[in-house]
């Protein structure tokens, strides 16, 4: 081999080495703490070797990650366990071996962990997920019993019977006669009839949604119309809220629609800020499902943009979710979205009261966080915080309540005209 070509491989050698051996860097380590589930984040410009093994007595996760560095994204991992994480108590960091970093997390109890791997989307670069599920999981009607929030007939009839609900006031947006609801049936098996109102705030964790001017996350606007719609509804004799996501965190789109389901929720609200590349676009829409494509462009891209949450969120696609198969199985039923469309009105028509309608009409688009099978569900986009002046407003608490009140009033006049029929109140094993 001539000496020229030996020289020109040694340097290529040389400059090859550091790079092989160099150990994966963390970038960013997050800790999302909720009751329905804490996850762990490892964020890195590389992908990561793991193994993921239980130790007992007392209970502890392990995760040996292969060549990778031991920095300070690394260890401030430490530091971001608090004591309101509901399984994780500590975590610890440090060298096992030559080529393995461990980290141990001590638990509060038994749980299920998943832990897999995503590849890049959006401003993330690769990220090492650990979900930390509880070994039961929560029963959304039960822990709302337990609240003291519910007081729940656990015999109700579950024949499709027209059940009547308390009287309250609708009071209009527009210059109109008022609405009532009819009084309450004196039949005793509908006396403790509670209309349950599942609402939903819009991604959450590692999903901000979109973002504003002045750094507005939607994540955060959402979850505060969601609790102030929530406290409405509460207020309202007769009716009771479940919070789809009562936190900062991730929940995947299907799992917000199992989560209502199992509480036997009337109806799904979900609330999200909306953003287009060209910061005039303004004004509040709501959507509900289409069956048989989307009822215009805007519609379709926007249902694929919160389709795509479940990617920037991140989701264990290795996880086969059968509850999904049977959702979409179940789609032929059109009575669900019919109801969807008239609850989607009524509220549009609330809205229009507080601020500007982007379209004056209900779109449909195939949005997956709207495709339960027996429960209308609607999309609510409050407004635009890619505006500046909507983005302004969506962050003030007196814009908040108003715009929670318009979806509510909505909500009234969907249930004076469509009186809700019974369903049994505890959730059943799927």
């Amino acid at each position: 081999m001539p000496e020229r070509t030996t020289r020109l491989i040694f340097i290529v050698l040389l400059c090859w080495l550091p790079s092989a051996l160099a150990e994966v860097a963390i970038t960013s380590t997050r800790i999302w703490p909720a009751q329905d589930y804490t996850r762990l984040t490892l964020e890195s410009k590389q992908p990561i070797r793991y193994n993921l093994f239980t130790l007992k007595n007392p209970e502890r996760l392990v995760i040996d990650l292969e060549d990778v560095e031991i920095n300070a994204a690394l260890n401030e991992l430490v530091g971001k366990t608090g004591s309101n994480d509901p399984y994780i108590k500590s975590v610890r960091v440090g060298r096992f071996k030559a080529g393995v970093v461990r980290l141990v997390l001590d638990l509060k109890a038994q749980v299920k962990p998943q832990l897999f791997s995503l590849n890049p989307v959006a401003e993330y670069g690769h990220r090492l997920v650990l979900d930390v599920y509880p070994l039961v999981a929560i029963d959304p009607l039960m822990a709302l019993a337990q609240q003291g929030e519910t007081k729940l007939d656990t015999n109700e009839a579950a024949a499709s019977t027209v059940v009547d609900v308390p009287t309250f006031e609708v009071k209009p947006a527009i210059t109109e006669p008022e609405v009532t609801i009819p009084a309450p049936s004196a039949r005793p098996e509908f006396r403790n009839r509670i209309l349950l109102i599942a609402v939903d705030a819009g991604h959450g964790g590692e999903d901000p949604g979109a973002r504003g001017r002045r750094g507005t996350h939607e994540k955060d606007v959402t979850l505060a119309i969601a609790r102030r719609l929530k406290a409405q509804i509460d207020d309202t004799p007769g009716m009771r809220a479940l919070l789809i996501r009562d936190g900062d965190y991730f929940i995947p789109l299907v799992g917000r629609v199992e989560k209502a389901r199992k509480a036997h929720a009337d109806l799904f609200v979900s609330i999200h800020a909306d953003a287009f590349v060209k910061s005039h676009a303004r004004g509040s829409s709501v959507f509900a499902l289409s069956e048989h494509g989307a009822t215009s462009a805007s519609a379709r891209w926007l249902a694929k943009k919160e389709n795509d949450a479940d990617l920037i969120g991140g989701v264990n696609l290795a996880v086969k979710d059968p509850y999904l198969a049977r959702t979409l199985l179940d789609l032929s039923q059109t009575a669900t979205i019919n109801d969807s469309m008239k609850l989607a009105k009524h509220v549009l028509r609330e809205l229009g009261g507080i601020n500007t309608l982007h379209r004056g009409r209900v779109e449909q688009a195939g949005f997956a966080v709207l495709k339960s099978p027996d429960t209308p569900s609607i999309l609510v986009e409050t407004a635009f915080i890619s505006n500046p002046s909507e983005e302004q407003r969506l962050k003030d608490e007196g814009y908040q309540e108003k715009m929670a009140h318009a979806v509510m009033g909505g909500i009234k006049r969907y249930f004076a005209q469509n009186p809700a029929l019974s369903k049994p109140r505890l959730a059943q094993s799927e």
